[in-house]
């Protein structure tokens, strides 16, 4: 199974605000999936500190965080001095998602490796109402 080259997992230790069953479910599935991933005890506190490690995380092309409200996630990296990357960052919302949601959205492949590359048409195979003409 394809993975994104990044996953960092946030497991709300201080603020205690994603559902217990949510975040060690999720933990465990992706303990299980064999998906690289990196697993911090808390974002906010490692904001609040400034941590260096936010700097290199935020400069990852590619990354999924699950942790929060994208909105929170975001301004705490930025409170850090780190503001996150545009450059496909995917934030999942382990408030609002169960285990099973959470999961699939964090370990489905990024949309550049399923992307389907385009087929040009092939003279003669155009079609008209699904048939070809």
């Amino acid at each position: 199974m394809d993975h994104p080259r990044r996953i960092l997992y946030c497991h709300c230790a201080f603020a205690q605000v994603i559902p217990k069953d949510v975040k060690q479910g999720v933990l465990e599935r992706l303990a299980d999936s064999g998906a690289d991933f990196e697993c911090v005890p808390d974002l906010c506190e490692m904001s609040a500190r400034r941590e260096p490690l936010l700097q290199q995380l935020s400069e990852q092309p590619n990354t999924r965080i699950a942790a929060c409200y994208p909105r929170a996630v975001q301004g705490l990296f930025t409170a850090a001095g780190s503001p996150l990357k545009e450059s496909g960052l995917e934030i999942v919302n382990l408030r609002v998602l169960n285990v099973d949601e959470a999961t699939e959205a964090l370990l489905q492949p990024a949309a550049a490796e399923t992307a389907t590359p385009e087929v040009p048409e092939t003279p003669g195979s155009e079609t008209t109402n699904g048939e070809l003409s």
